[in-house]
């Protein structure tokens, strides 16, 4: 593992042994905002007029794309129950060496660090709005009672991963997911359509973030 400054100042982190970065080289902090946060979680809020979502997201990874969410929800006072999935955590060390808490309130940075540990055990309130579970494990293993307003996919390519994207896992994943909730993900593959489509999403070639023409977003009807 070694970090790398991606294209708009932000790092991420390369994956030597899957042989790929875990977020985009053209802005680690680009990507997050336009894919997950505002063409996922925003987009939701906007469709059903909500101040609340509940959010699964499958990668969590060094954790960028929970804390750009978590920050947007303290500015904008919106209730966020956040659960991600990750079979390989990472140590707490190297969550904290990112570099993130440049890009968010120092409120959800510290509480976010403080919690790391403790959420891959229980969920872990950070304040009286939000909340965050870390299951760690393999997405296949993953149950929940729950079912999710939103899911962030980032898994990593599937050039990489195919397993993370054929129609078990999709399957698996989606099942989790409210008649009318918003899947997203930063690929966007005719394979990925075909699967989408026969889970019963209506979905959309949306823009991409910097580096991508376009990405997927698709809606549970």
């Amino acid at each position: 593992m070694e970090f790398v400054t991606t294209g708009d100042g932000s790092k991420t982190l390369y994956h030597a042994a899957v042989g790929e970065h875990y977020h985009s080289t053209h802005g680690a902090l680009q990507e997050s905002k336009h894919v997950f946060l505002q063409s996922g979680m925003v987009y939701f809020l906007n469709l059903y007029g909500r101040q609340d979502c509940s959010i699964l997201e499958v990668g969590f990874g060094t954790g960028l794309n929970f804390l750009m969410t978590a920050d947007y929800a303290a500015e904008h006072h919106v209730t966020v129950d956040y659960c991600g999935i990750e079979a390989f955590p990472l140590p707490q060390e190297t969550v904290a060496a990112t570099g993130y808490g440049d890009f968010v309130g120092d409120d959800v940075w510290e509480h976010f660090c403080a919690a790391y540990p403790q959420a891959l055990e229980e969920q872990v309130a950070l304040g009286s709005e939000l909340t965050l579970t870390i299951a760690p494990q393999k997405v296949l293993d993953f149950v929940s009672e729950k079912q999710f307003d939103v899911i962030y996919f980032d898994a990593f390519a599937a050039v990489h991963q195919p397993e993370m994207w054929n129609d078990e896992t999709l399957a698996h994943v989606c099942q989790f997911l409210k008649p009318g909730g918003v899947f997203v993900t930063y690929a966007i593959t005719g394979n990925l359509k075909r699967s989408m489509k026969a889970l019963g999403f209506k979905i959309e070639k949306a823009p991409g973030a910097p580096g991508k023409r376009e990405m997927l977003r698709a809606v549970k009807v």
